[in-house]
């Protein structure tokens, strides 16, 4: 999957790859000529890269091969468990939980998981949560607490399931009772947004003493498409509607919405899931060592200042 903007890229790639497979195929040295090649992709990629609009980080936080939740606990964990079931109506696939070891520490892992294909996107629900599936989540939190396990959470969804059975079931409901329940949490939590983070549906598992969101990432009360049908009654101000979110990793660093922001690979996390997932397991190793010398009341004080002096109250 080629981005529009990454077009200039993938055709200097392609120019790279029949170079590469000339010299070979007739024995030629065109070493020299494939260096400069390299250099001026290098250049490119930099440049392109160090300057996307707030439309385009969406775009490649959507990317169809960048990683989900899964893929970076089991590159991060060992004999990673996973857990199912809210044990009132069945077990949410778009919310997944468990336990890993990192470093010989067990963490109690929570993520919300799209699908690659259409069969796994159906069955996963496109990453969107129903009520059992924030009640699973919260059942997994209380346990990590009753037996004193650090709990990371890995946000990524288009936003909590809209269906009508949803809402009969409690949706708004089930997502307010984790905010409450999260600020409560003795435990150290962590919250990453790997992808997209929309609305309550992000919300729901995104209350931490620490937040961190990937550098392509966004994280915002509304999509910009939604946005856009609801003050232009179409799709098509898509962009304009992302530039007046201010909804980037940068934006929310800025406004105080995030603790830090975590650095991609050249490209997006989908170029390196290795490397992108070391860095990953580096901060959160490095978080929970901060967070450990800290006292659990402290700890909860701090969570609920935190988010209290988010934003602006006019009376």
């Amino acid at each position: 999957m080629v981005l529009e903007f990454e077009k200039p890229i993938a055709d200097l790639e392609q120019k790279l790859q029949e170079m590469k497979e000339l010299a070979k195929g007739r024995n030629i040295d065109l070493s020299k000529d494939i260096q400069s090649l390299e250099g001026k992709i290098l250049a490119l990629k930099k440049e392109t890269f160090a300057n996307l609009t707030r439309w385009q980080r969406v775009q490649l936080s959507r990317h169809a091969d960048r990683p989900y939740a899964l893929d970076y606990i089991y590159e991060i964990t060992n004999d990673f468990i996973e857990l199912h079931g809210d044990r009132t109506v069945k077990d949410d696939k778009a919310m997944i939980g468990g336990l890993g070891d990192i470093d010989g520490r067990t963490v109690l892992f929570i993520g919300q998981q799209k699908g690659r294909n259409t069969k796994q996107r159906q069955e996963r629900n496109f990453g969107m949560a129903n009520p059992e599936g924030y009640r699973k989540a919260l059942r997994l939190m209380k346990m990590a607490e009753k037996f004193n396990k650090p709990i990371v959470t890995l946000i990524d969804t288009p936003g909590a399931f809209p269906g009508l059975e949803a809402e009969e079931r409690g949706q708004g409901e089930a997502i307010a009772r984790n905010i409450k329940e999260m600020f409560m949490l003795k435990v150290p939590v962590i919250c990453i947004i790997i992808g997209e983070g929309a609305s309550g549906g992000a919300l729901g598992i995104a209350i931490g003493d620490k937040v961190y969101m990937l550098e392509n990432t966004w994280y915002s009360v509304i999509s910009p498409e939604s946005c856009s049908s609801i003050l232009w009654r179409s799709w098509d101000y898509k962009e304009q509607a992302a530039e007046a979110l201010k909804l980037t990793a940068t934006d929310m660093k800025s406004n105080g919405l995030v603790d830090d922001i975590i650095p991609e690979p050249l490209g997006g996390a989908h170029k390196d899931l290795k490397g992108m997932a070391k860095t990953l397991k580096q901060v959160i190793s490095k978080a929970l060592k901060e967070l450990d010398k800290i006292e659990a009341e402290q700890r909860i004080s701090k969570r609920i200042d935190k988010f209290c002096a988010m934003g602006v109250v006019v009376e």
